[in-house]
């Protein structure tokens, strides 16, 4: 039977992986350990079809190891047993690689059994998991081991491993023919497989076993029969047209702006072509930069539907987002704090603003020299309301105003109770 195209084009060295250049690229530390052949102990962590595998097979090569594989979802402690009893023996005279698919579906006991021999250097783990290791993984293990985050493919990586497949497409034990893929159709690949390019590629590959060769031999893959194969709608979600960032940006300002038709609409845009990701975190921003104060709890309220969505995947994951985003566009809006810290920033970047006052600092000892004897500072719950005035900034900047209540209900609330608190102080 014929390898799926996925695993037949699997990268065997570092520069075929594609993406994760924050820990693959050149000089970067999992790049370094792999060149050295030493390797820590580690965990994988990020989603489907990233490189998790891939690299640990090239680690394996590299270290001269015995790499053995256990998927946490079918493994039991008899097979880890197994592979302890295979320890000191011929095949295993440089140690153990063990690579641990899942791991998140080990029980305690289960990861505890491999403390020993992580200890002693004869097992180095490789785990991989899609779950947050420092919930899913027990304490003792992740002491022991160094968490290496993998992210979703962008289009551009995906489109890459899609144009190396192209060559392997022919490569068959029951077809010869020539192949030709449209670079729409690698865009259309790319875009809808939501950072996963095993997901891509199996894509493609369906895409080949699908379209009848001409009568030239030739194998022609269009963006047509990408878009069946993958069962979307090409989306124009590029540069070239309604590009990521000008749709990302009409989801804020239709937001911004109070529009909640739009905001839906243009959110089931970007869920459509596959980036949820994208969505849930200018959902986030927006929470704090747009609704901010008027509405405190809007960023709590938001970030419940993001890790609601984040748990569901698609298609689920559509309805509390659909939720944020209609919460937020009627909610009321206030944009003071973004306005405070932004600008905070500026005049820390381009002003000399001076150093902390005395009153403020940490508790320093009284040289014979000191002008002023004590911090004086006045510790406001020993006061009325717990107030009491007292300067806080810098002398240099002492007088600055940088937030400016906004005109809402809540922020003028507030502006009231403590106009009146500071006025009677």
């Amino acid at each position: 039977m014929t390898r799926p195209l996925a695993d037949r084009i699997r990268p065997e060295t570092l520069e075929e992986v594609v993406g994760q250049r924050h820990i693959l690229g050149e000089g970067k530390i999992l790049s370094n350990l792999i060149r050295q052949g030493e390797v820590p102990n580690m965990i994988f962590y990020g989603p489907s079809g990233v490189g998790k595998t891939t690299v640990a097979n090239i680690i394996a090569k590299k270290t001269g190891k015995s790499l053995r594989r256990l998927n946490a979802t079918t493994a039991s402690v008899s097979d880890i047993k197994d592979i302890i009893g295979s320890l000191d023996t011929f095949l295993t005279a440089n140690g153990v690689l063990l690579y641990l698919d899942e791991i998140q579906h080990f029980n305690k006991k289960q990861q505890q059994s491999l403390l020993e021999f992580m200890e002693n250097g004869k097992i180095t783990l490789i785990a991989s998991t899609t779950e947050n290791p420092y919930f899913y993984v027990y304490n003792a293990v992740l002491s022991r081991s160094v968490v290496f985050e993998f992210l979703p493919l962008s289009e551009d990586d995906i489109s890459e491993a899609l144009r190396r497949a192209v060559g392997k497409l022919a490569e068959s034990d029951y077809k010869n023919y020539r192949v030709s893929v449209s670079e729409e159709a690698i865009v259309h690949l790319a875009r809808t497989s939501g950072g996963d390019v095993r997901k891509a590629l199996n894509g493609l590959e369906l895409c080949f076993l699908a379209t009848a060769a001409d009568k030239d031999g030739l194998i022609e893959i269009t963006e047509r029969a990408a878009e069946e194969a993958t069962q979307k709608k090409v989306l124009r979600y590029d540069k070239d047209g309604d590009s990521h960032y000008d749709v990302m940006s009409a989801l804020q300002k239709s937001i911004r702006g109070s529009d909640p038709n739009a905001a839906v609409y243009y959110l089931a845009k970007i869920l459509s072509a596959g980036d949820m990701l994208s969505a849930c975190r200018r959902l986030l921003v927006i929470a704090s930069e747009d609704i901010g104060l008027a509405h405190p709890q809007a960023a709590a309220i938001t970030k419940a539907c993001v890790d609601s969505a984040l748990q569901l995947g698609m298609p689920e994951a559509r309805i509390p987002l659909a939720n944020a985003a209609i919460f937020l566009a009627t909610a009321p809006k206030s944009n003071s704090a973004y306005n405070a810290i932004n600008a905070a920033m500026y005049d820390i970047e381009h002003k000399d603003t001076g150093t902390v006052p005395r009153q403020l600092q940490n508790v320093h000892c009284d040289g014979e020299g000191a002008e002023v004897k004590g911090q004086n500072y006045l510790y406001p719950h020993d006061f009325p309301k717990h107030y009491v005035k007292q300067q806080y900034l810098p002398d240099k900047i002492k007088d600055t105003v940088y937030y400016e209540y906004g005109d809402n209900k809540m922020e003028r609330l507030s502006k009231e109770y403590w106009d009146s608190i500071k006025e009677n102080s």
